[in-house]
Protein backbone atom coordinates (compact mmCIF):
# COMPACT_ATOMS: atom_id res chain seq x y z
CA UNK A 1 0.00 0.00 0.00
CA UNK A 2 1.25 3.48 -0.82
CA UNK A 3 1.48 6.01 2.02
CA UNK A 4 1.29 9.72 1.16
CA UNK A 5 4.48 11.52 2.15
CA UNK A 6 2.45 14.14 4.02
CA UNK A 7 0.45 11.59 6.02
CA UNK A 8 1.80 11.31 9.56
CA UNK A 9 2.87 7.80 10.51
CA UNK A 10 0.74 6.28 13.23
CA UNK A 11 2.46 5.54 16.47
CA UNK A 12 2.43 1.93 17.78
CA UNK A 13 -0.85 1.34 19.57
CA UNK A 14 -2.78 4.12 17.81
CA UNK A 15 -6.11 3.10 16.31
CA UNK A 16 -6.46 3.59 12.52
CA UNK A 17 -8.20 6.80 11.44
CA UNK A 18 -11.95 6.66 11.91
CA UNK A 19 -11.85 3.95 14.57
CA UNK A 20 -13.03 4.44 18.10
CA UNK A 21 -10.47 5.27 20.73
CA UNK A 22 -11.94 2.36 22.71
CA UNK A 23 -9.50 0.15 20.83
CA UNK A 24 -5.88 -0.24 21.84
CA UNK A 25 -3.09 -2.31 20.30
CA UNK A 26 -0.15 -3.63 22.31
CA UNK A 27 2.89 -5.57 21.17
CA UNK A 28 4.06 -7.74 24.07
CA UNK A 29 7.56 -9.27 24.08
CA UNK A 30 6.89 -12.69 25.60
CA UNK A 31 4.22 -15.24 26.41
CA UNK A 32 4.97 -14.43 30.05
CA UNK A 33 3.37 -11.01 29.44
CA UNK A 34 0.00 -12.71 28.86
CA UNK A 35 -1.99 -14.18 31.71
CA UNK A 36 -2.43 -17.93 31.79
CA UNK A 37 -6.19 -17.64 32.30
CA UNK A 38 -6.62 -15.33 29.29
CA UNK A 39 -4.51 -17.55 27.01
CA UNK A 40 -6.36 -20.71 28.03
CA UNK A 41 -9.68 -18.96 27.47
CA UNK A 42 -8.79 -17.94 23.89
CA UNK A 43 -6.54 -20.76 22.61
CA UNK A 44 -8.06 -23.82 20.85
CA UNK A 45 -8.91 -26.22 23.66
CA UNK A 46 -8.20 -29.39 21.67
CA UNK A 47 -4.93 -28.33 20.00
CA UNK A 48 -1.84 -29.00 22.14
CA UNK A 49 0.32 -27.01 19.70
CA UNK A 50 -1.41 -23.90 21.12
CA UNK A 51 -0.64 -24.62 24.75
CA UNK A 52 0.98 -21.74 26.61
CA UNK A 53 3.78 -24.03 27.77
CA UNK A 54 4.69 -24.95 24.19
CA UNK A 55 5.10 -21.25 23.31
CA UNK A 56 7.31 -20.95 26.40
CA UNK A 57 9.44 -23.84 25.09
CA UNK A 58 9.65 -22.16 21.66
CA UNK A 59 10.91 -18.95 23.27
CA UNK A 60 13.52 -20.83 25.31
CA UNK A 61 14.86 -22.82 22.38
CA UNK A 62 16.91 -21.59 19.46
CA UNK A 63 14.70 -23.32 16.90
CA UNK A 64 14.80 -20.75 14.09
CA UNK A 65 13.30 -17.35 14.94
CA UNK A 66 15.41 -14.55 16.37
CA UNK A 67 12.58 -13.38 18.61
CA UNK A 68 8.88 -13.55 19.41
CA UNK A 69 6.09 -11.07 20.11
CA UNK A 70 2.33 -11.07 20.67
CA UNK A 71 0.05 -8.48 19.08
CA UNK A 72 -2.89 -7.87 21.41
CA UNK A 73 -6.01 -5.88 20.53
CA UNK A 74 -8.06 -4.60 23.45
CA UNK A 75 -11.38 -2.82 23.51
CA UNK A 76 -11.47 -0.92 26.74
CA UNK A 77 -9.93 -3.48 29.13
CA UNK A 78 -11.15 -6.61 27.34
CA UNK A 79 -8.82 -8.58 25.07
CA UNK A 80 -10.43 -8.93 21.63
CA UNK A 81 -7.62 -10.75 19.80
CA UNK A 82 -4.10 -12.11 20.13
CA UNK A 83 -1.78 -12.81 17.18
CA UNK A 84 1.60 -14.45 17.94
CA UNK A 85 4.43 -13.42 15.61
CA UNK A 86 8.08 -14.40 15.32
CA UNK A 87 11.01 -12.53 13.81
CA UNK A 88 13.51 -13.99 11.36
CA UNK A 89 16.50 -11.85 10.47
CA UNK A 90 17.28 -14.29 7.64
CA UNK A 91 14.35 -16.50 6.74
CA UNK A 92 15.11 -18.88 3.89
CA UNK A 93 12.07 -18.67 1.65
CA UNK A 94 13.59 -21.45 -0.44
CA UNK A 95 13.41 -23.63 2.69
CA UNK A 96 9.62 -23.64 2.33
CA UNK A 97 9.88 -25.63 -0.90
CA UNK A 98 11.60 -28.79 -2.09
CA UNK A 99 14.99 -29.19 -3.82
CA UNK A 100 13.55 -29.08 -7.35
CA UNK A 101 11.72 -25.83 -6.61
CA UNK A 102 14.85 -24.36 -5.00
CA UNK A 103 16.62 -24.83 -8.34
CA UNK A 104 13.78 -22.95 -10.05
CA UNK A 105 14.19 -20.06 -7.59
CA UNK A 106 17.97 -19.82 -8.08
CA UNK A 107 17.74 -17.35 -11.03
CA UNK A 108 15.43 -15.15 -8.92
CA UNK A 109 18.06 -15.09 -6.21
CA UNK A 110 20.70 -14.06 -8.75
CA UNK A 111 18.58 -11.19 -10.07
CA UNK A 112 17.59 -10.02 -6.58
CA UNK A 113 20.38 -10.91 -4.14
CA UNK A 114 18.95 -11.42 -0.69
CA UNK A 115 15.35 -11.80 -1.87
CA UNK A 116 15.16 -15.48 -0.90
CA UNK A 117 16.99 -15.08 2.42
CA UNK A 118 15.06 -12.25 3.90
CA UNK A 119 14.21 -10.51 7.14
CA UNK A 120 10.67 -11.75 7.75
CA UNK A 121 7.82 -11.70 10.21
CA UNK A 122 5.80 -14.91 10.54
CA UNK A 123 2.30 -14.52 11.97
CA UNK A 124 0.51 -17.42 13.63
CA UNK A 125 2.15 -20.50 15.11
CA UNK A 126 5.61 -21.53 13.95
CA UNK A 127 4.98 -25.18 14.87
CA UNK A 128 1.25 -25.56 14.22
CA UNK A 129 -1.87 -24.38 12.44
CA UNK A 130 -2.41 -20.63 12.17
CA UNK A 131 -5.05 -18.96 14.32
CA UNK A 132 -6.01 -15.51 15.50
CA UNK A 133 -7.08 -16.00 19.11
CA UNK A 134 -10.42 -14.25 19.71
CA UNK A 135 -13.26 -14.71 22.22
CA UNK A 136 -15.81 -15.53 19.53
CA UNK A 137 -13.55 -17.56 17.28
CA UNK A 138 -13.61 -14.99 14.43
CA UNK A 139 -12.25 -11.45 14.59
CA UNK A 140 -14.58 -8.64 13.52
CA UNK A 141 -13.63 -6.25 10.72
CA UNK A 142 -12.24 -3.61 13.06
CA UNK A 143 -10.08 -6.12 14.88
CA UNK A 144 -8.88 -7.59 11.56
CA UNK A 145 -7.71 -4.17 10.36
CA UNK A 146 -6.01 -3.44 13.66
CA UNK A 147 -4.16 -6.76 13.72
CA UNK A 148 -2.97 -6.56 10.12
CA UNK A 149 -1.94 -2.91 10.41
CA UNK A 150 -0.13 -3.68 13.66
CA UNK A 151 1.73 -6.60 12.08
CA UNK A 152 2.85 -4.42 9.16
CA UNK A 153 3.85 -1.56 11.46
CA UNK A 154 5.80 -3.96 13.66
CA UNK A 155 7.57 -5.37 10.59
CA UNK A 156 8.55 -1.84 9.54
CA UNK A 157 9.93 -0.98 12.96
CA UNK A 158 11.92 -4.21 13.07
CA UNK A 159 13.06 -3.81 9.44
CA UNK A 160 11.47 -7.11 8.39
CA UNK A 161 10.47 -6.74 4.76
CA UNK A 162 8.48 -9.94 4.23
CA UNK A 163 5.33 -10.64 6.25
CA UNK A 164 3.73 -14.10 6.18
CA UNK A 165 0.53 -15.43 7.76
CA UNK A 166 1.54 -19.09 7.98
CA UNK A 167 -0.52 -22.28 7.62
CA UNK A 168 -4.03 -20.91 8.03
CA UNK A 169 -6.82 -23.40 7.30
CA UNK A 170 -9.75 -22.15 5.16
CA UNK A 171 -12.04 -21.47 8.13
CA UNK A 172 -9.32 -19.43 9.84
CA UNK A 173 -8.26 -17.52 6.72
CA UNK A 174 -11.73 -16.76 5.37
CA UNK A 175 -12.61 -13.91 7.76
CA UNK A 176 -9.18 -12.32 7.21
CA UNK A 177 -8.94 -12.72 3.44
CA UNK A 178 -10.52 -9.44 2.33
CA UNK A 179 -8.58 -7.34 4.85
CA UNK A 180 -5.32 -9.09 3.95
CA UNK A 181 -5.88 -8.55 0.23
CA UNK A 182 -6.69 -4.89 0.88
CA UNK A 183 -3.36 -4.56 2.71
CA UNK A 184 -1.36 -5.96 -0.23
CA UNK A 185 -1.16 -9.64 0.70
CA UNK A 186 -1.40 -12.41 -1.86
CA UNK A 187 -2.17 -16.07 -1.17
CA UNK A 188 -0.26 -19.26 -1.87
CA UNK A 189 -0.90 -22.92 -1.08
CA UNK A 190 0.84 -24.41 1.92
CA UNK A 191 1.39 -28.05 2.74
CA UNK A 192 -1.76 -29.64 4.15
CA UNK A 193 -1.95 -30.91 7.68
CA UNK A 194 -2.86 -34.56 8.34
CA UNK A 195 -5.58 -35.61 10.76
CA UNK A 196 -6.89 -39.03 11.74
CA UNK A 197 -10.40 -39.04 13.15
CA UNK A 198 -10.84 -41.58 15.92
CA UNK A 199 -14.27 -43.13 16.28
CA UNK A 200 -13.06 -46.55 17.36
CA UNK A 201 -13.25 -48.21 20.76
CA UNK A 202 -9.88 -49.90 20.41
CA UNK A 203 -6.85 -50.26 18.17
CA UNK A 204 -8.30 -53.50 16.81
CA UNK A 205 -11.46 -51.56 15.95
CA UNK A 206 -9.33 -48.96 14.14
CA UNK A 207 -7.61 -51.69 12.10
CA UNK A 208 -10.91 -53.32 11.20
CA UNK A 209 -12.24 -49.99 9.91
CA UNK A 210 -9.36 -49.62 7.42
CA UNK A 211 -9.88 -50.69 3.81
CA UNK A 212 -8.60 -54.18 3.04
CA UNK A 213 -5.21 -53.33 1.54
CA UNK A 214 -4.10 -50.83 4.22
CA UNK A 215 -5.32 -53.29 6.88
CA UNK A 216 -3.22 -56.11 5.37
CA UNK A 217 -0.22 -53.77 5.07
CA UNK A 218 -0.54 -52.70 8.72
CA UNK A 219 -0.64 -56.28 9.98
CA UNK A 220 2.29 -57.22 7.74
CA UNK A 221 4.39 -54.33 9.09
CA UNK A 222 3.60 -55.26 12.68
CA UNK A 223 4.59 -58.89 12.00
CA UNK A 224 7.91 -57.78 10.50
CA UNK A 225 8.57 -55.59 13.52
CA UNK A 226 7.81 -58.40 15.97
CA UNK A 227 10.02 -60.78 13.99
CA UNK A 228 13.13 -58.73 14.77
CA UNK A 229 14.58 -59.79 18.11
CA UNK A 230 15.35 -57.17 20.74
CA UNK A 231 12.88 -54.51 19.53
CA UNK A 232 10.16 -53.25 21.86
CA UNK A 233 7.79 -50.28 22.23
CA UNK A 234 7.39 -48.37 25.49
CA UNK A 235 5.14 -45.41 26.34
CA UNK A 236 7.05 -43.05 28.65
CA UNK A 237 5.91 -40.18 30.86
CA UNK A 238 9.45 -39.32 31.96
CA UNK A 239 12.30 -39.41 29.46
CA UNK A 240 14.83 -36.79 30.55
CA UNK A 241 17.71 -39.28 30.42
CA UNK A 242 16.83 -40.06 26.80
CA UNK A 243 16.94 -36.46 25.54
CA UNK A 244 20.46 -36.75 23.98
CA UNK A 245 19.34 -39.87 22.03
CA UNK A 246 16.05 -38.17 21.10
CA UNK A 247 17.90 -35.19 19.67
CA UNK A 248 20.30 -37.41 17.69
CA UNK A 249 17.45 -39.40 16.11
CA UNK A 250 15.52 -36.22 15.33
CA UNK A 251 18.58 -34.81 13.56
CA UNK A 252 18.77 -37.93 11.39
CA UNK A 253 15.27 -37.12 10.14
CA UNK A 254 15.99 -33.43 9.62
CA UNK A 255 19.14 -34.19 7.61
CA UNK A 256 16.88 -35.92 5.08
CA UNK A 257 14.13 -33.29 5.05
CA UNK A 258 13.28 -31.61 1.75
CA UNK A 259 11.68 -28.63 3.50
CA UNK A 260 12.59 -26.87 6.71
CA UNK A 261 11.51 -23.84 8.69
CA UNK A 262 12.21 -24.80 12.28
CA UNK A 263 14.83 -27.18 13.68
CA UNK A 264 14.19 -28.10 17.31
CA UNK A 265 17.08 -28.07 19.74
CA UNK A 266 18.00 -29.39 23.19
CA UNK A 267 16.62 -26.40 25.19
CA UNK A 268 13.26 -26.81 23.42
CA UNK A 269 13.03 -30.53 24.23
CA UNK A 270 14.18 -29.82 27.79
CA UNK A 271 11.47 -27.19 28.24
CA UNK A 272 8.73 -29.45 26.81
CA UNK A 273 9.78 -32.25 29.15
CA UNK A 274 9.88 -29.93 32.17
CA UNK A 275 6.30 -28.65 31.67
CA UNK A 276 3.20 -30.43 32.92
CA UNK A 277 1.17 -28.95 30.03
CA UNK A 278 0.55 -29.89 27.35
CA UNK A 279 0.36 -33.49 28.45
CA UNK A 280 3.21 -35.28 26.70
CA UNK A 281 4.06 -38.93 26.24
CA UNK A 282 6.95 -40.43 24.34
CA UNK A 283 6.31 -43.40 22.07
CA UNK A 284 9.77 -44.96 22.34
CA UNK A 285 11.16 -47.90 20.39
CA UNK A 286 14.22 -49.61 21.83
CA UNK A 287 16.69 -52.13 20.50
CA UNK A 288 18.01 -53.51 23.76
CA UNK A 289 18.78 -50.38 25.78
CA UNK A 290 19.26 -48.13 22.73
CA UNK A 291 16.54 -45.81 21.52
CA UNK A 292 16.05 -46.38 17.77
CA UNK A 293 12.82 -44.46 17.12
CA UNK A 294 10.43 -42.11 18.87
CA UNK A 295 7.29 -40.09 18.30
CA UNK A 296 6.67 -37.24 20.74
CA UNK A 297 2.92 -37.05 21.38
CA UNK A 298 1.16 -34.04 22.90
CA UNK A 299 -2.41 -33.95 24.24
CA UNK A 300 -5.01 -31.25 24.97
CA UNK A 301 -8.71 -31.81 25.53
CA UNK A 302 -9.91 -34.39 23.01
CA UNK A 303 -7.02 -33.76 20.60
CA UNK A 304 -3.58 -35.26 20.15
CA UNK A 305 -0.60 -34.43 17.96
CA UNK A 306 2.31 -36.64 16.93
CA UNK A 307 4.55 -33.60 17.09
CA UNK A 308 8.05 -34.76 16.10
CA UNK A 309 9.63 -38.03 15.06
CA UNK A 310 13.11 -39.50 15.20
CA UNK A 311 14.40 -42.61 13.41
CA UNK A 312 17.57 -44.65 13.31
CA UNK A 313 17.86 -45.19 9.57
CA UNK A 314 20.21 -48.10 10.14
CA UNK A 315 17.15 -50.31 10.67
CA UNK A 316 14.14 -48.02 10.12
CA UNK A 317 13.14 -49.56 6.78
CA UNK A 318 13.52 -53.25 7.57
CA UNK A 319 11.86 -52.94 10.99
CA UNK A 320 9.08 -50.62 9.71
CA UNK A 321 9.84 -48.20 12.54
CA UNK A 322 8.03 -45.25 10.98
CA UNK A 323 4.70 -47.07 10.85
CA UNK A 324 5.18 -48.85 14.17
CA UNK A 325 5.56 -45.65 16.20
CA UNK A 326 2.53 -44.17 14.42
CA UNK A 327 0.43 -47.26 15.19
CA UNK A 328 1.51 -46.98 18.83
CA UNK A 329 0.55 -43.28 18.86
CA UNK A 330 -2.90 -44.07 17.44
CA UNK A 331 -3.40 -46.74 20.11
CA UNK A 332 -2.26 -44.24 22.77
CA UNK A 333 -4.66 -41.56 21.50
CA UNK A 334 -7.54 -44.05 21.55
CA UNK A 335 -6.83 -45.17 25.11
CA UNK A 336 -6.49 -41.49 26.13
CA UNK A 337 -10.05 -40.76 24.94
CA UNK A 338 -9.06 -38.51 22.00
CA UNK A 339 -11.38 -38.06 19.04
CA UNK A 340 -8.58 -37.10 16.64
CA UNK A 341 -4.80 -37.12 16.28
CA UNK A 342 -2.77 -34.97 13.88
CA UNK A 343 0.61 -35.73 12.40
CA UNK A 344 3.30 -33.67 10.67
CA UNK A 345 3.29 -32.21 7.14
CA UNK A 346 5.50 -34.96 5.69
CA UNK A 347 5.25 -38.46 4.17
CA UNK A 348 1.68 -37.98 2.99
CA UNK A 349 1.07 -41.31 1.29
CA UNK A 350 1.98 -43.40 4.35
CA UNK A 351 -0.24 -41.16 6.48
CA UNK A 352 -3.12 -41.53 4.04
CA UNK A 353 -2.69 -45.30 4.39
CA UNK A 354 -3.07 -44.82 8.14
CA UNK A 355 -6.49 -43.33 7.35
CA UNK A 356 -5.62 -39.65 7.71
CA UNK A 357 -7.54 -36.85 6.04
CA UNK A 358 -5.79 -33.87 4.50
CA UNK A 359 -6.48 -30.46 6.04
CA UNK A 360 -5.76 -27.67 3.50
CA UNK A 361 -3.61 -24.74 4.64
CA UNK A 362 -2.49 -21.52 2.98
CA UNK A 363 0.01 -18.70 3.28
CA UNK A 364 -0.84 -15.01 3.01
CA UNK A 365 2.33 -13.14 1.96
CA UNK A 366 3.38 -9.59 1.27
CA UNK A 367 6.52 -7.48 1.09
CA UNK A 368 6.76 -3.92 2.35
CA UNK A 369 8.51 -2.86 -0.88
CA UNK A 370 6.24 -2.89 -3.95
CA UNK A 371 8.84 -4.17 -6.45
CA UNK A 372 9.86 -7.09 -4.26
CA UNK A 373 6.21 -7.79 -3.50
CA UNK A 374 5.54 -8.02 -7.25
CA UNK A 375 8.44 -10.45 -7.75
CA UNK A 376 7.29 -12.68 -4.90
CA UNK A 377 3.70 -12.53 -6.16
CA UNK A 378 4.83 -13.85 -9.56
CA UNK A 379 7.15 -16.59 -8.28
CA UNK A 380 6.12 -17.90 -4.86
CA UNK A 381 2.55 -19.17 -5.50
CA UNK A 382 3.65 -21.22 -8.50
CA UNK A 383 6.72 -22.53 -6.67
CA UNK A 384 4.81 -23.41 -3.51
CA UNK A 385 2.13 -25.16 -5.57
CA UNK A 386 4.84 -27.24 -7.27
CA UNK A 387 6.36 -28.08 -3.88
CA UNK A 388 2.94 -29.21 -2.66
CA UNK A 389 2.52 -31.47 -5.69
CA UNK A 390 5.96 -32.95 -5.11
CA UNK A 391 5.28 -33.57 -1.41
CA UNK A 392 1.87 -35.16 -2.01
CA UNK A 393 2.82 -37.06 -5.13
CA UNK A 394 1.30 -36.22 -8.52
CA UNK A 395 -1.67 -38.60 -8.29
CA UNK A 396 -2.70 -37.59 -4.77
CA UNK A 397 -2.17 -33.90 -5.58
CA UNK A 398 -4.40 -34.23 -8.66
CA UNK A 399 -7.07 -36.01 -6.62
CA UNK A 400 -7.12 -33.21 -4.06
CA UNK A 401 -6.43 -30.22 -6.35
CA UNK A 402 -9.64 -28.35 -5.56
CA UNK A 403 -10.35 -25.19 -3.55
CA UNK A 404 -11.03 -27.45 -0.55
CA UNK A 405 -8.92 -30.58 -0.41
CA UNK A 406 -10.87 -33.80 -0.37
CA UNK A 407 -11.31 -35.21 3.11
CA UNK A 408 -11.64 -38.76 1.84
CA UNK A 409 -8.55 -41.00 2.10
CA UNK A 410 -6.90 -42.07 -1.15
CA UNK A 411 -5.08 -45.37 -0.73
CA UNK A 412 -2.39 -46.03 -3.30
CA UNK A 413 -0.50 -49.24 -3.96
CA UNK A 414 2.95 -49.57 -2.38
CA UNK A 415 4.59 -49.37 -5.80
CA UNK A 416 3.23 -45.86 -6.30
CA UNK A 417 4.84 -44.41 -3.18
CA UNK A 418 7.85 -42.11 -3.66
CA UNK A 419 11.09 -43.96 -3.11
CA UNK A 420 12.11 -41.62 -0.29
CA UNK A 421 8.87 -42.04 1.69
CA UNK A 422 9.22 -43.89 5.01
CA UNK A 423 8.03 -47.46 4.87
Amino acid sequence: MQRDANTPRRRPGDAPPGLSGDYRVEVLPSIESLSRAMWEDLAPADDPMWSRALFTAMERGGIGPDGYAYIVVRRRAAVRAVLPVCRFRELRLDGLVGPDERRFLTPVGRLFPGLLRVPALLCGNLLGQGHVLTPGGRPGQTVQRLLIDAALDYARRERLGTVVFKDFAPAELRPLRAALRHSGFFFAPGLPDTELRLGHGSFDGYLEALPAKPRRNARSKMRKFRARPGLRIEILDQFAELLPQILALYRQVMERADQFLDILDAPFFDAVHAQSEPRRRLVACFEGDTLVAFLLCLFAGSGAVGARIGLDYRLAHEARLYHIVHYAAIDLALTSGCDHIRFAQTAYLPKMELGCDLVPQSYAITHLRPVRRAVLRRTLPRTLAAARTRALGPRLAAATDTPALSSRPHFLPDAERPADAPS
